[in-house]
């Protein structure tokens, strides 16, 4: 089946009115081609040919069977390269896989007991601050996003870095935020402008990274001074050997692009996925009171730890269905064909775009059943089996799935563990809904202000 036989969006000359919709509703426009063309249609913008997939067998063949061959759109890494340098999120094939091998330790299983007891530090010590505000109020209001991100910038750099940031927490979420609105700009565009260019962006951009390079580049050259194996991510780029491959080690550059990319990756999307998290336990409290119960049925009057949590089986479907509902990485599916390959009867030609959207396959009926409704149920070991394999893939899928993964949900889950025996959230009267809005990663498009209020017996 050529492109030719495929349906698809024809809107303004050269599809250019379509383009313009998924840039500035990108979220709507996938759901609507979903709506309207089924699992597979197929369109030109301009010069490209892009496929839109949203099936679970596809899916698997794009991301598993076809990794070799079908690989992320250059375009996007030009745009990450350039804070990210030549990490292990914009390399492919042999150097992809030898920074794999260097950097996947920090992310065995044997690691996390050590990396949970520095995120319950911090966890802990952000709610002891809103308890202490809570002796002399009813309730707290806050912005959740601007909370999340600065909880989740702060135990990126005690686990991975043994670093406090807290002074420099605003600037860095500040910085952030300017080259997630940036990047998701520049993916639009059909060129990158020169840096050297004194343009609005550029001069914004320019200032971001300067700060990200400092405080990254600061983390890196004072370790190497100390010359101290602090067992956390750093110190194991430092030392790391690729036993598998060559025998070589990082360069400090190396080090630094690795770093960078896991501080930016490792808070941002957690941040944001953790904001839909807690509106949507706020919205449902009866689903917040159930995880409470099982923490309490679980480990009594004492606090959840690390060994606690394979026994929390409703929080851990919580967490799963909010994925399911906001999969805060939507914008990192397209892919491109190095050579011609058939997904399913579809022949796609080398050089076509390939897209995905996990929001689009999580609010599939036919694998979620009343898919807009909240219902952690699904994600029960009763029920879970039920569920195909790639419906459900807000961690990407395949080889490049993210490496962190398992620290991700295991630092979710603690978070919401250690805060929901004392705290309870709720909604803002007369606050709406939150609009999902794609930048970097899927966030609420306003501020989202929750209530913060102790749990009363």
């Amino acid at each position: 089946m050529a492109i030719s036989t495929l349906s698809g969006p024809k809107d303004g000359l050269f599809n250019l009115r379509f383009a313009k919709r998924l840039r500035n509703q990108l979220v709507e426009t996938y759901q609507s081609l979903h709506r309207e063309f089924g699992d597979r249609c197929a369109c030109r913008i301009g010069p490209y040919q892009i496929f839109f997939f949203f099936h679970p067998d596809d899916i698997h063949e794009i991301l598993v069977t076809h990794s070799k061959t079908i690989l992320r759109d250059p375009r996007p890494m030009q745009v990450f390269a350039q804070w990210n340098g030549n990490s292990l999120l914009i390399t492919e094939g042999e150097q992809w896989l030898r920074q794999r091998r260097l950097v996947q330790p920090a992310f065995q299983a044997r690691r996390f007991e050590a990396y949970s007891q520095k995120m319950i530090v911090e966890i802990d010590a952000l709610k002891d601050q809103l308890l202490t505000r809570l002796k002399t109020q009813p309730s707290v209001e806050m912005d959740v996003d601007e909370t999340m991100t600065s909880l989740t910038l702060d135990i990126i750099c005690q686990t991975m870095f043994s670093t406090d940031l807290k002074s420099r927490a605003s600037e860095i979420r500040t910085a952030v935020a300017t080259l997630a609105e940036i990047a998701y700009h520049e993916m639009q565009q059909p060129f990158i402008w020169p840096l050297w260019l004194p343009t609005r962006w550029n001069r914004r951009k320019k200032a971001a990274m300067a700060l990200l390079d400092q405080v990254v580049w600061t983390m890196v050259r004072q370790r190497r001074r100390e010359n101290v194996d602090k067992g956390d991510l750093l110190s194991m780029l430092l030392t790391a050997v690729d036993e598998e491959g060559d025998g070589g080690t990082l360069t400090d550059r190396q080090i630094r692009d690795e770093a960078m990319t896991l501080m930016l990756a490792g808070h941002d999307t957690t941040a944001a996925a953790l904001d839909w998290l807690f509106w949507l336990l706020a919205k449902h409290p009866d689903a917040a009171d159930r995880c409470r119960l099982e923490i309490q049925q679980t480990c009594g009057d004492r606090p959840v730890e690390f060994s606690d949590l394979p026994k929390l089986t409703w929080l851990n479907a919580v967490i799963r269905e909010s994925l399911r509902l906001y999969p805060p990485a939507i914008g990192v599916f397209l892919r491109k064909a190095t050579q011609d390959v058939r997904i399913g009867d579809v022949d796609v030609p080398k050089g076509a775009l390939i897209s995905l959207s996990s929001l689009v396959t999580h609010r599939d009926a036919r694998w979620f059943p009343e898919p807009d409704r909240f219902d952690p149920e699904r994600f029960l070991p009763s029920r879970a089996g039920s569920i195909p394999q790639y419906a459900w893939f807000p961690f990407g899928a395949g080889p490049r799935s993210c490496i962190g993964l398992h620290f991700a949900m295991m630092e979710m889950s603690l978070i919401v563990a250690r805060w929901l025996p004392a705290l309870r959230w709720t909604t803002v009267a007369g606050e709406p809904d939150p609009v999902p809005h794609m930048t970097a990663a899927l966030r609420p498009k306003d501020i989202l202000k929750l209530r913060f209020e102790v749990v009363r017996p």
